[in-house]
């Protein structure tokens, strides 16, 4: 080992340094680790977001005798299908819902945080929002999730809905949040 730094062209005060440097592997490195955070960050978003989870749990399923399935179990559709929901991310799960049910939706009405609507719109994220001639009446009330009066009116017109209800008629209730 000895004989290896004989050969070193070391003069005066100048320090010996490598002529490789760790800098780029290492910047290479980290890169690769930052793309498998984000890959494994929007993976997991992806999971929770309305569209794959209601599309696995509702199932339309048209004919003669039309049904929906809801996780597998079938329920006979007359045009009787209702929805309600309330929470933060409830509007997707609304649009979703509508874009599987068609026309066999007759009406609905949802409860969301205020400005939800508007901070969707400039986030781009269309999908999430209801069509122009939606079924589903959305209620914003609640703003920063803390009850108000607007928020108990929506509660009160799900309530009336709800009530209007025969044993023949069939609500799917959607709720997002910490229940």
């Amino acid at each position: 080992m000895v004989s290896v730094f004989k050969s070193l062209p070391i003069t005066g005060k100048t320090c010996w340094r490598p002529s490789f440097s760790f800098t780029s592997e290492i910047s290479s490195l980290k890169m690769t680790l930052k793309d498998h955070g984000l890959h494994f960050f929007r993976s997991a978003v992806d999971t929770v977001l309305p569209g794959p989870i209601l599309k696995r749990a509702l199932v339309l399923e048209p004919g003669g005798c039309p049904r929906l399935l809801l996780h597998g179990r079938p329920f006979e559709l007359k045009r009787n299908l209702y929805l309600v929901g309330f929470g933060k991310a409830v509007l997707g799960m609304a649009a979703v819902a509508e874009d599987i049910l068609g026309g066999y939706l007759t009406q609905g009405i949802i409860s969301v945080p205020r400005g939800i609507q508007e901070t969707l719109r400039h986030a781009g994220m269309r999908e999430m929002l209801l069509k122009p001639h939606s079924r589903i009446q959305v209620l914003e009330g609640a703003r920063d999730n803390l009850p108000d009066q607007e928020a108990l009116e929506a509660a009160r017109a799900i309530l009336e809905l709800a009530k209007s209800l025969t044993a023949d008629d069939l609500l799917l209730v959607l709720i997002s949040g910490n229940v």
